[in-house]
């Protein structure tokens, strides 16, 4: 899904972007998977425990693209700075891993 107002962004790739294709069709395999459980009507509990396994596969993918585009994009934003301005930037950085 798109926005149609957003403006359009330059193409770019990061370090991380071909893994979390990797990852990302593996969770659709596994996705795929459970949908079949839940047809041949499989208990409740491994389908619960198998979807639990596809969104964490899903928010590992998403964290590591957002660490990614910060380790990236916002560093060639800011650039150099001295080690006591940089201080926020790395604390943001680092805060991110908790989301």
């Amino acid at each position: 899904m798109t926005d149609q107002t957003a403006p359009a962004q330059e193409h770019h790739v990061h370090e991380h972007h071909a893994d979390i294709a990797k990852r990302l069709k593996r969770a659709n395999g596994h996705l795929r998977s459970v949908v079949e459980m839940i047809e041949s009507n499989r208990s409740c509990l491994d389908i619960a425990q198998q979807l639990h396994a596809v969104e964490k596969a899903v928010n590992q993918a998403k964290r590591t693209l957002i660490q990614d585009h910060l380790d990236h994009c916002l560093e060639e934003t800011v650039g150099a700075l001295p080690k006591e301005q940089r201080r926020p930037i790395d604390e943001f950085k680092e805060i991110t891993k908790y989301l």
